[in-house]
């Protein structure tokens, strides 16, 4: 009865188990879930949102004329056949399915080495101007032979930096 009083909700007898049986704590404000089965949710919808706009946008934009005479033809025959859902939807398989292998065909990355001496940095690896990891004894330019050009890097550094001024010249009385 105190409760209705002040206006404060009673909390819930116990602690509410994820929705997806993961065996962590959910709660109301992530749907009953816990924080990671939430994220993965979101992450799940948030491609097939995607997914399903590529597709839309792949079948109505085709690119082609060629290609759409080739739809029409197939439909065109299809339809007397009475297949022509069975097309669309083998097609839409197929982008589907290289869709999901573009995203998760990222290649892994191997550890970081040095560039000349192939010893394995970590995060204690030094990045070169000319685009390379490298270690702590080849990290200057001269212990590397650097192919990056500091003389005109800076040349144009001090030009850029420092226009020519040239006063107007003063007309002769």
């Amino acid at each position: 009865m105190e409760h209705d009083e002040t206006g404060c909700q009673v909390p819930p007898e116990g602690p509410i188990l994820c929705a997806n049986n993961c065996g962590f704590f959910g709660s109301p404000a992530t749907m009953n879930m816990c924080s990671k089965c939430h994220k993965d949710m979101l992450l799940k919808q948030e491609q097939a949102k995607l997914a399903e706009s590529s597709i839309e946008s792949l079948v109505r934009g085709s690119s082609s004329s060629m290609e759409t005479e080739h739809v029409a033809a197939a439909t065109s025959v299809d339809a007397q056949l009475g297949l022509v859902e069975p097309q669309i939807i083998t097609g839409q398989q197929v982008t589907i399915s290289a869709l999901s292998s573009s995203i998760e065909g990222k290649p892994k990355e191997g550890p970081n080495r040095c560039t000349a001496c192939k010893k394995r940095v970590g995060l204690t690896g030094f990045s070169c101007r000319c685009g390379n990891l490298f270690c702590a004894s080849h990290r200057y330019s001269d212990k590397h032979e650097c192919p990056f050009d500091y003389r005109t890097v800076a040349r144009d550094a001090i030009a850029k930096a420092n226009p020519l001024i040239k006063a107007k010249k003063l007309d002769k009385i």
